[in-house]
């Protein structure tokens, strides 16, 4: 069983996946994890794991594993753990790798003694960004005006930056250029709106694609499947 809730942390997302099965196939975890343009801090089994930007979609180890995490707003990861998010694309990482051991298993030891683990990873995320900068405020525009269809050089423009620098930057702050953080925000978009019984070719033209086939390629492509096969899966 998935549940979620908003974090205390602005923008991002405390949730847990707890079993559901008996170890045959049938337990959480076997959907894909699919783009949505943000990172995770996870806990499953006495690890802590990052959870890179995915350009894909994500076959989640062990599915019949109960889970814990916090899930970032986009871009703003990387300023809490000093990575660039690139270095991280489409790859789940023990923080033990990225920090120094001792730190890493402080941390562990901290969130495998909390009665409720999901919110000691929301606590820990709260005390990172209490002591990092700021989030750059034209990467939080960037998502939303993105995320309202508008095109990546229009945007740049709008923004008042290169699109080179732009796009350096968003490699740092979400492990990919723009124009790949704005087909995934129109992946979430038209995947929110077939949720919600929208018929596909009104779908595809509210979300942004040029057409219905043009909505159809772009999931297999981002979701590794068809859009009705993901719909009838949870996904």
């Amino acid at each position: 069983m998935y549940t979620e809730r908003k974090s205390r942390l602005t923008g991002a997302v405390v949730w847990t996946k707890h079993l559901t099965g008996t170890g045959t196939g049938t337990g959480i975890g076997v959907r894909p994890v699919l783009p949505d343009g943000c990172m995770d801090l996870l806990w499953s089994e006495g690890r802590l794991l990052v959870a890179g930007p995915d350009t894909r979609p994500y076959a989640p180890e062990g599915p019949d594993r109960s889970w814990a995490g916090i899930r970032f707003f986009p871009g703003t990861a990387p300023a809490l753990l000093g990575v660039p998010a690139h270095e991280l694309r489409d790859r789940r990482v023990e923080l033990a790798d990225l920090w120094p051991v001792g730190r890493a298993r402080r941390l562990c030891a901290r969130v495998a003694a909390a009665p409720d683990r999901a919110s000691a990873l929301e606590d820990i995320a709260l005390e990172w960004a209490a002591e990092a900068e700021p989030p750059d405020p034209l990467l939080r525009r960037l998502v939303e005006r993105l995320d309202e269809g508008r095109p990546v050089s229009a945007t740049a423009t709008e923004l008042g930056v290169g699109e080179r620098r732009l796009h350096r930057r968003c490699l740092t702050a979400f492990g990919y250029g723009p124009k790949t953080l704005a087909r995934i925000l129109r992946l979430r978009r038209a995947l929110a709106l077939a949720r919600a019984g929208t018929p596909y070719a009104e779908t595809a033209i509210r979300a942004g694609y040029a057409d219905q086939p043009h909505l159809a390629r772009e999931v297999r492509r981002l979701a590794g499947m068809p859009l009705g096969e993901l719909l009838a899966g949870g996904g």
